[in-house]
């Protein structure tokens, strides 16, 4: 018996994307929005990472970091990036490419405000990515930082910021039992309305 092809998905890949998301919530993920970032160094070497999706919508995927951290630098230096979401339960994976560009400083502002206090204290406590002599080092500064601000609210460091991931592609794919797993593409192209053309692959 052949499996079933997925339903023809909608034009738009932002609120299919959501409608997925959603789905990967409702299960015993413990964090859903984790994703793949995969970057570019000078030398041409693709790096990847693990981080957290934090916010997402028509203008692209938003992550946040520490400016310093090699992501950032990498990013600084070559904007394009690819993003990999994968939920197991959902046998569903999707793949996004595209450009990253920073943040407004508003919406660095207002994400640093919302964080928990002790995420923002590492904030500024972390050099990331620098080396590090000791771990007792990195205690050192976070108690120097807690001092600091104590019984004061933690302004965000002018290091901190975020990106958002402009997408160009993002591609679908839906785990089949028998191996024909359907994958499906939106290209960003302003001759097909809404502004994406739609592709399948082979498995």
């Amino acid at each position: 018996m052949q499996d079933a092809a997925p339903p023809t998905s909608p034009l738009d890949p932002f609120a299919r994307f959501g409608a997925l998301l959603e789905r990967a919530r409702a299960t015993d993920l413990r964090e859903p929005t984790a994703l793949a970032l995969s970057t570019v160094g000078p030398e041409g070497r693709p790096s990847s990472r693990m981080v957290l999706l934090k916010g997402f919508d028509e203008r692209g995927f938003t992550f946040y970091t520490n400016l310093g951290s090699r992501k950032a630098r990498e990013l600084a230096a070559n904007p394009w990036a690819a993003l990999c979401f994968h939920w197991q339960p959902l046998e569903a994976q999707v793949r996004i490419e595209g450009r990253a560009e920073p943040v407004t400083e508003a919406e660095a502002d207002a994400y640093f405000a919302s964080r928990p206090r002790g995420s923002q204290i590492g904030a500024w406590a972390s050099r990331q990515s620098q080396l590090l002599d000791a771990r007792t080092t990195l205690e050192e500064r976070v108690m120097e930082i807690e001092a600091r601000y104590e019984g004061l609210p933690i302004p965000r460091p002018s290091f901190w910021s975020g990106f958002r991931v402009v997408p160009d592609r993002i591609e679908f794919w839906q785990g089949m039992p028998s191996r024909l797993h359907d994958r499906e593409v939106f290209v960003r192209d302003p001759d097909h309305p809404p502004g994406w053309r739609v592709e399948r692959l082979y498995p």
